[in-house]
């Protein structure tokens, strides 16, 4: 049975209360924000814009507030619940974070308008992930950059965790291997594709690809968040 995005929003819906005190937070997320955290910072020039794809109750959101306060930060989230989560937890304090409730493959955001697109932990919900990979490479600016990181399946440990225990939990999700985020991300029309693993109890994959493009009209213009 292949997996749903009504599955998928009837999941995180109800994970949106106890998300933050998850043990996962500290085992998984943490770690995968800092891996995510370290390549932002090994690009040349600072991001000016950055969208959080599958950004659940802003935690990420809210460690780039503060290692860029100058930055544009928008999240996209399928869950409404989760963004109410993260809406109270930014609160009025950052002016420069937005959130939009919309799907991974369909993104209700313009052509070529953002430095830097992030996506940690989430992207094995996703049922189409080519396509989701190709509406990211769509709302990058020419030579954005993609980081996805999810866990990494491709040695016996992660193997068990991520296609057997995590399916039984999750139902049929699909941790991609590194050979196909490779393939999803040159498909896409990402060059410069470069991947690192991290082992230990939860292994996770970053995997990190430069937008390939002509500098066409490189919009800037978005549509207003969407009312959470």
């Amino acid at each position: 049975m292949s997996y749903t995005k009504e599955q998928s929003l009837a999941e995180f819906d109800g994970w949106s209360r106890k998300y933050d005190a998850s043990l996962l937070q500290h085992l998984l997320f943490v770690p995968s924000h800092n891996s995510i955290l370290e390549a932002i910072e090994d690009i040349n020039k600072p991001p000016l814009r950055v969208l959080d794809i599958g950004c659940g109750t802003g935690v990420f959101m809210q460690r780039m507030c503060a290692a860029h306060r100058k930055a544009e930060i928008w999240g996209v989230d399928f869950s409404g619940k989760m963004i109410s989560q993260g809406l109270e937890r930014i609160g009025d304090g950052a002016a420069t974070v937005r959130f939009v409730q919309a799907d991974s493959e369909a993104l209700p955001l313009a052509d070529n308008s953002f430095d830097v697109v992030t996506c940690s932990n989430s992207f094995h919900h996703y049922p189409n992930q080519a396509k989701a990979v190709t509406e990211m490479h769509r709302v990058l600016k020419p030579n954005g950059h993609l980081m996805i990181v999810d866990g990494y399946r491709d040695r016996l440990w992660g193997r068990f965790i991520f296609d057997l225990c995590v399916v039984a939990v999750e139902g049929a999700v699909h941790h991609a291997s590194a050979r196909r985020f490779r393939e999803l991300f040159t498909e896409a029309g990402f060059s410069q594709v470069r991947q690192q693993a991290r082992l230990g109890l939860a292994p996770f994959l970053l995997t990190v690809g430069t937008a390939l493009k002509s500098a066409r009209s490189a919009g800037t213009s978005l549509p207003p968040a969407a009312a959470a």
